[in-house]
């Protein structure tokens, strides 16, 4: 859990590539190492009866945090602006976690309909179960939402851009009227981080990351995150503390190590999937691209009112392009790895599957394909997409 430790060196103060450096980061108490040791815990030991009777002390048990779990939540506050960040072992975990904190049986949930795979898997399977009804909705239907809440709606979900398909939600004006009718906002904001755009900023009481992603940025961990305003963290913290959830140390320390080098790594991925973007836009075997960065986008004003960034994840499609012709322009790239997850430094590229929509639904102008741009070469990226749009006989 967060301790909300004040940093010594005060990096509200400076800028964001030198508050990355700093926040979570406390050197003089672990005699002057820059980085915060490890902590494989599971027993807390109590000097007495009393402290333990009392529990007393900042440390209890393993589940209940460690100084590194507390460091990274440090962190994620800071750039946040939450009240409190719990760690969870991924980021299924991180949706799944503060829904299960909030809605009970009875309970009306509003979904948007371009969300995450799994965690619409997780709504179908889990909170229909519970006796949760789940409806989901347009991703474009901004302030109108207020239609759609009921007097038992507890929560709206949120998740912009939308997964695979890039949609642009009205965050500001959806809280407003989810707001009005008393309803805990959440939004997914793996896309972006809280470098690019700040959801509790806008009106959102529950942050969600996906921190296998951009902060850790390496492929080799899964862990989410979860942050939540002064209305809302009780709760969670005492969801999250019942439920026995914790984040593994050793990813802990990755996440926190990742983060020092986050903004730099994230610049490098948006100017390169930027590029990358305007140059498939033009591509004769491409009918579209969908990124809201770009100022053709549907989405751009949104994205340039709200936020200031983009990441390296967007979409294109392969115009007129049949199942065939779309594998084997995946098959014909050499330096995009063929895999699930996204954000590390390798690029990579997959046919996403929209067959669960009802409502932004898979493009029918052709094949979509989800490019994530890694770190290589821009150039050399922009040749291996053209040689396999070649070979896929499509431009």
């Amino acid at each position: 859990m967060s301790s909300k430790k004040p940093s010594k060196s005060n990096p509200d103060k400076h800028n964001l590539n030198t508050r990355l450096t700093r926040i979570g980061n406390h050197p003089l108490d672990f005699h002057g190492f820059v980085n915060p040791p490890v902590f494989h815990a599971s027993t807390v030991l109590f000097p007495d009866y009393e402290t333990m009777r009392t529990r007393n002390q900042k440390y209890t048990y393993g589940t209940r945090g460690t100084p590194t779990s507390d460091a990274l939540c440090e962190a994620i506050d800071d750039l946040e602006g939450s009240a409190g960040t719990v760690l969870v072992p991924s980021g299924l975990t991180a949706v799944a976690l503060p829904m299960l904190a909030y809605l009970n049986s009875g309970d009306h949930c509003l979904v948007v309909d371009s969300v995450y795979e799994p965690s619409r898997n997780f709504c179908d399977r889990v909170l229909a179960r519970m006796g949760v009804e789940v409806e989901y909705y347009d991703p474009l239907v901004g302030a109108d939402i207020a239609g759609l809440i009921r007097e038992n709606t507890k929560v709206v979900f949120t998740e912009s851009p939308g997964s695979n398909t890039f949609e642009m939600q009205d965050i500001p004006a959806i809280c407003e009227a989810a707001h009005e009718g008393d309803a805990i906002v959440m939004m997914d904001n793996t896309w972006a981080t809280p470098l690019y755009f700040k959801p509790i900023d806008h009106g959102v009481d529950v942050s969600i990351h996906a921190l296998t992603k951009y902060p850790g940025g390496h492929s080799d961990l899964v862990m989410g995150s979860v942050s939540a305003n002064e209305k809302c963290w009780k709760q969670l913290i005492g969801t999250h503390g019942a439920m026995g959830l914790c984040g593994n140390g050793d990813d802990a320390y990755l996440v926190l190590r990742g983060i020092r080098t986050l903004g730099v790594r994230l610049d490098y991925h948006q100017k390169s999937a930027l590029e990358i973007a305007r140059w498939l836009d033009d591509h004769p075997g491409v009918s579209r691209v969908l990124h809201p960065a770009l100022p053709g986008d549907p989405g751009h004003e949104i994205w340039k009112r709200d936020f200031c960034g983009s990441s390296g994840l967007f979409g294109m499609v392969l115009k007129d392009a049949t199942p065939e012709q779309a594998g084997k322009f995946l098959d014909a790239l050499t330096l995009f790895g063929l895999g699930y997850s996204w954000a590390g430094y390798q690029s990579l590229a997959v046919i996403p599957n929209l067959s669960d929509r009802t409502i932004a639904k898979e493009p029918t102008d052709g094949i979509m394909i989800r490019l994530q741009i890694g770190l290589e070469d821009t150039a050399d990226l922009i040749t291996d997409l053209d040689q396999a749009i070649k070979t896929a006989g499509l431009g």
